[in-house]
């Protein structure tokens, strides 16, 4: 069989996202945070969730992996969580002026991160990349394929 003409697309995408990830890991870990840190705050931040449950479903980290992150978070002192007086089985979770004072470090880290993703991509070269993700998405996605 002769080698293929052009790389696969896939394996292409698959060296770029991880490389993509492992910087931005990098970039979040200098400013003293890491992935799980910040989308928890950033869900905290951007949107009105009123308990851990709802924080889960935000984040997309579940159970016991997410109250191991929430248990860290207290103990550093970025996170307090409280029984809901209303229902006790329900944890609420709100940001300490520690943890939004690391929101915004992290915030900063985000922001150099895309900048740093964007250079060199003019913005009909950035529309054309994310209508190509969408596609490749939704190819991938499908429930035919």
């Amino acid at each position: 069989m002769p080698p293929p003409v052009h790389r696969p697309i896939g394996l292409t995408l698959s060296r770029t996202s991880k490389a993509v990830s492992r910087a931005f890991d990098a970039r979040l870990a200098t400013a003293g945070g890491s992935l799980p840190i910040w989308l928890v705050l950033l869900s905290l931040h951007t949107q009105q969730l009123g308990n851990q449950r709802e924080l889960a479903a935000a984040v997309g980290i579940q159970g016991a992996t997410l109250t191991h992150h929430l248990n860290a978070m207290e103990s550093d002192g970025l996170i307090t969580r409280r029984r809901d007086p209303a229902n006790r089985r329900v944890h609420l979770v709100e940001t300490t002026p520690a943890g939004e004072a690391l929101f915004l470090k992290l915030r900063d880290a985000a922001v150099e991160h895309d900048v740093r993703l964007r250079a060199g991509l003019s913005t009909e070269d950035q529309a054309t990349l994310a209508e190509l993700l969408d596609r490749m998405h939704a190819n991938v996605s499908d429930s035919d394929g």
